[in-house]
């Protein structure tokens, strides 16, 4: 199905329900070509990525102008971005959204030249794309760090990629709907409502997203910030949704050690008696950046009795109590207090998660929480993705034995569910769109560790700060 997917510059995520580019969809994506074709992979994140906006943001859709405008809501003709994006510097020769989605774009770029190193280099394919990555982090850093401590904040739960969870309710409480009327939902002609976010949440997506383009895609400071435009001085209002997100802050910490990676690498050629080289300085500033924002992670979003990360609500500076999927991702960082890794692991083994006892997959939402959904869009059923990123943790942290059943579990499911979106984290039953892009790419990553006996070492970018 990827090459079914595949529409000569990049994999659409599904040819029914998502036929545009997802940012972090082709991420994942060119994670799993690697092994099939360097070379599309290249192709699929240089696509991607020169759709970057002058702010250094990479949007989170990027839209392919042969497909019908109502294919997609919200297409192009809502976000509006040639337009509305032009003080944050939005391309004019492509449509996109004006939100991103979770940076896994570093690391991306790192696994695809380590595949085929000469391709890369004959291409110059880490040279090209290393200010884009570099210009990308920089503008999470800054424009997003709203709380000031250094973490990124996400202003749409679109951003944060596990849309629906409950871990967002909170907030988008704070939302109100936009008219049912004023929007047609192209998602309910593929999927069941049953399977989907309801028409209220919807509601509230649509508002945000309006509200974010009316104000020209232009990023607050913070909370209540006063911004000075001329010779008047005016108030950025914040969004009523501002979180900050740990599976986000943690890939961006993963995709820093991998641009550090880079970095090195692009380095390397240079004369090797010189140690104190900008691009090895750069590369070792960035190391420590990493291992730094670790640290704030921890301080700012880790809950030592509930032994998970928490979203931190950026309005009221509260964390919110739901566990989520995204509060186990952490594990892929190799700066990870070994204390606080051992109990993300029970965390995910227990009975909010169940894992190796009564379910097969991880489940994006808490067993006992009392929002649960078994079925409905990431309040429940287990993702292909962040089951991915579980197995990649566990290995990086030494649970060979858990990293290697969730693997295999992760493989029969996506056989078996025909590459579906998601599935039962009890059965491995599938739900939503089947042939799913990433579902695909990612059993061919897992596939190819298992043949190899390379065990997810990939995410072992720890090294970085001993070069």
């Amino acid at each position: 199905m990827l090459w079914a997917n595949w529409t000569g510059t990049s994999t659409v995520p599904s040819r029914a329900l998502y036929p545009h580019q997802w940012s972090w969809d082709s991420a994942f994506i060119a994670i799993g070509l690697r092994h099939l074709s360097p070379l599309r992979a290249q192709l699929e994140l240089e696509t991607l990525l020169s759709a970057q906006w002058g702010d250094g943001r990479v949007p989170h859709i990027v839209f392919n102008d042969a497909v019908p405008l109502d294919a997609y809501f919200p297409g192009p003709d809502f976000w509006r971005s040639a337009t509305a994006g032009r003080r944050a510097g939005a391309p004019a020769h492509l449509q996109t959204s004006g939100i991103v989605q979770p940076p896994v774009h570093a690391l991306a770029v790192w696994l695809v030249h380590r595949a085929d190193p000469g391709l890369s280099r004959a291409r110059s394919f880490l040279a090209r794309l290393r200010p884009r990555l570099t210009a990308w982090h920089r503008y999470l850093l800054d424009a997003r760090d709203v709380g000031g401590a250094g973490l990124a904040a996400v202003l749409h739960p679109w951003e944060q990629g596990m849309d629906n969870s409950p871990c967002w309710d909170g907030p988008l409480g704070r939302v109100e709907p936009a008219a049912p009327g004023g929007f047609r939902r192209a998602d309910l002609d593929h999927g069941v409502p049953e399977d989907r976010p309801t028409d209220t949440d919807y509601g509230r997506y649509v508002r945000l997203a309006a509200e974010y383009r009316d104000r020209e895609y232009i990023d607050s400071a913070g909370p209540s910030t006063p911004t000075v435009e001329g010779s008047g001085t005016s108030t950025v209002e914040a969004p009523a949704f501002l979180v900050e997100d740990p599976a986000f802050n943690a890939l961006l910490i993963a995709s820093e050690y991998a641009l550090a990676l880079i970095e090195a690498e692009l380095d390397r050629p240079a004369r090797p008696a010189r140690t104190d080289r900008p691009a090895k300085r750069a590369a070792r500033v960035r190391c420590e950046r990493a291992r730094a924002l670790t640290e704030t992670l921890v301080a700012r979003l880790w809950d030592p009795e509930r032994e998970i990360f928490l979203c931190r609500d950026l309005r009221t500076d509260a964390l919110l109590t739901e566990r989520g999927v995204t509060g186990l991702i952490p594990l892929v960082l190799p700066a990870l207090p070994p204390r606080i890794a051992a109990a993300l692991v029970r965390t995910a083994c227990g009975p909010h998660f169940g894992l190796g006892g009564v379910t097969r997959l991880v489940p994006s939402y808490d067993l006992t929480g009392p929002a649960f959904d078994l079925r409905r869009y990431w309040r429940g059923p287990a993702w292909f993705n962040t089951n991915w990123l579980v197995e990649k943790g566990l290995r990086l942290h030494g649970e060979r034995a858990r990293a290697d059943a969730l693997r295999e579990a992760v493989l029969d499911a996506a056989g078996a569910s025909g590459f579906a979106e998601y599935v039962d984290p009890y059965t491995g039953e599938g739900c939503g769109a089947r042939g799913f892009g990433w579902t695909a790419a990612l059993t061919l990553d897992l596939l190819h560790d298992g043949r190899n006996g390379t065990g997810g070492g990939d995410l072992r970018t720890e090294r970085c700060g001993h070069e």
